[in-house]
């Protein structure tokens, strides 16, 4: 056993155990519901470097020091004679570190979500076709993972895995709408749900929510390109009509300032 541990490179005899304890004692401090947020948060950015509820407080807190020892020198360079602002700089550099995790992770969660959404009504195509052709859901989803290789498909694999070590299917379909966070794709699982306990042909269910998704993707594109006049206002206020201005009125204040200098 000593010789296979010091054939393992450095990092994973001492760095990874010691950043290991120290996730365990920063997560022992959390209250257990803000574990569990942490947790369904990283769920639903899709466990990006197979991250843990631990290596994610490690991370904020490396990301912490690093922004601090950069605020640090900046701090140097802004207040060289002042040590006291160059610490209120680094504190505040430690501060706004451990918050940037954060935002990188709420912006995975949005990212997953949209490639969700996008993937979800050509996936329901495949599966439709799939299980008219006479396979099974499960050949069908099978098919679909072999297909594509997006968020969506990895989850159906997740699921196509827990189906085969015993899980039953409603409970692995119904675990993956809740985790997913995306409306949609939990409307569609509910409607698959409810047609299997009802006795409903899979086809049709799959059918009719190939439709309903194509009506939402259509009516989200129709929402926001209602909005684009709005988010160019502001733009075009700010960056095009002041220089729209001056090349109006520049020449203009040119020849009044020549007027008044003759005079």
């Amino acid at each position: 056993l000593d010789e296979i541990e010091l054939s393992l490179p450095f990092s994973e005899r001492f760095i990874k155990p010691a950043l290991e304890r120290l996730g365990s004692v920063l997560t022992s401090r959390m209250a257990k519901n803000r574990q569990v947020v942490l947790q369904n948060k990283i769920n639903l950015a899709g466990r990006p470097y197979a991250l843990s509820v631990n290596g994610f407080e490690v991370f904020k807190v490396i990301a912490g020091i690093i922004v601090a020892l950069l605020g640090f020198w900046i701090g140097g360079l802004l207040f060289s004679t002042s040590f006291p602002l160059r610490v209120g700089a680094a504190g505040l550099g430690f501060l706004v570190g451990r918050y940037l995790p954060d935002v990188w992770l709420n912006n995975k969660i949005k990212g997953r979500q949209k490639e969700l959404r996008l993937a979800l009504p050509n996936a329901l195509d495949l599966l439709t076709i799939s299980v008219e052709a006479g396979l099974g859901f499960d050949a069908a989803i099978g098919r679909l993972t072999e297909k594509f290789k997006n968020a969506l498909s990895d989850e159906f694999a997740q699921v196509l895995n827990e189906i085969r070590l015993g899980r039953p299917r409603l409970e692995a379909l119904d675990d993956m709408g809740r985790r997913s966070g995306v409306e949609e794709l939990h409307t569609f699982i509910q409607a698959l749900i409810q047609s299997e306990q009802l006795g409903v042909g899979i086809a049709k269910v799959l059918r009719i929510q190939s439709e309903e998704m194509r009506r939402r993707r259509r009516q989200r594109a129709e929402e926001q390109a209602a909005q684009a006049p709005l988010k160019m206002l502001f733009p075009m206020i700010g960056c095009i009509f002041p220089t729209l201005f001056i090349v109006l009125m520049g020449p203009a204040v040119i020849i009044i300032i020549h007027t008044f200098q003759h005079k």
